[in-house]
């Protein structure tokens, strides 16, 4: 568990390096549009999901930057709904959470409520239940998340 001086103010948080290369790793390119699961959204470069759709591409450095712009509104988002202090690994672990599943389903889910109620193992092991997709338990969702809550823990 992470000894509690190894927090910070949300405020005074921003993804790593490490958190960003872990959203692109866990999101992979693709440089065309596509349904990573039948019936879900459009997406392409590394998880852009905003204003995608059938048929759109993207090239490399385009799909960083807009990974970049992307996870950066994510990380605010987060911000805006944690009033905890964090130890990075929570933060990068929360940031990617919420850029896989939207920050609306991540700023009402139950991990929230327990970290701003000081829970942080409790919030950390909530990384473990998305694995899910319309009823179905996806292998690469529980890898990731066993993934994220290792980097929570700071394991």
């Amino acid at each position: 568990m992470i000894d509690k001086k190894l927090r910070t103010p949300i405020a005074a948080l921003t993804i790593s390096g490490l958190g960003f290369i872990s959203i692109l790793g866990y999101e992979g390119y693709t440089s065309m549009a596509i349904q990573p699961v039948e019936g879900d959204v459009w997406t392409y470069g590394f998880g852009t999901t905003g204003g995608v759709k059938e048929g759109d591409t993207i090239e490399p450095m385009a799909a960083i930057q807009r990974a970049y712009s992307d996870v950066d509104a994510v990380q605010k988002r987060v911000k805006s709904c944690i009033t905890a202090e964090l130890s990075q690994g929570e933060f990068d672990a929360f940031c990617s959470l919420a850029y896989n599943i939207g920050t609306a389903a991540f700023c009402s889910s139950t991990l929230v409520k327990k970290v701003n109620g000081g829970d942080h193992a409790g919030a950390c092991k909530e990384l473990l239940r998305w694995v899910y997709f319309k009823g179905k338990k996806l292998n690469g969702l529980v890898n990731r998340r066993e993934s994220e809550y290792k980097q929570c823990m700071g394991y």
